[in-house]
């Protein structure tokens, strides 16, 4: 019964609570404040990496109030902008908007963890898409940060984004 129960609990998706008790704990005040730099790539839903990228933030907070000003520069070149204006909520709770993103980006952590998730205007081939964005941050210590994040549209799992991000301390 043991091992039936196991391979049940398995199946389930994992819930930002799972990570309360995970240090160091996660603010996103304290993280993304300052210059903020980050390495990612895009995958297909085969794993293959398509478009590879670096971002340099600019991130500020006046008390519950932050902006994510992020440049993007793609691997063919492009460049692209987005500024982040977030909330942060009560228990941890944290709320955003930015130009690209359809209605509101919702997120929460807890101990070393946030799960945000948004909808997204993305430009593919002359159209624009609205994708949905599941994305879990981790902190690992002080400087750097994981960040994985599926995509999907009408539910299907179009691919992931990986980044890793590296804050500058003074």
């Amino acid at each position: 019964m043991l091992f039936r129960s196991g391979l049940l609990g398995g199946c389930a998706s994992p819930q930002v609570s799972d990570y309360a008790s995970e240090k160091p704990a996660l603010d996103l005040r304290e993280y993304f404040n300052g210059t903020v730099d980050a390495w990612g790539v895009f995958t297909d839903r085969s794993g293959k990496v398509v478009k590879r990228f670096t971002v340099v933030m600019q991130c500020t907070w006046q008390g519950d109030q932050g902006v994510l000003d992020e440049d993007f520069t793609y691997s063919d070149g492009t460049k692209q902008r987005r500024v982040w204006r977030i909330t942060r909520m009560a228990d941890g709770r944290y709320t955003g908007r930015a130009d690209d993103v359809v209605g509101e980006a919702l997120g929460q952590a807890r101990g070393n963890a946030l799960r945000w998730q948004y909808t997204l205007a993305l430009p593919v081939d002359g159209r624009v898409w609205e994708v949905q964005f599941d994305d879990w941050m981790y902190l690992v210590d002080e400087r750097v940060m994981l960040n994985r994040a599926t995509m999907s549209k009408f539910g299907f799992r179009l691919g992931e984004v990986t980044l890793a991000f590296h804050k500058h301390t003074p």
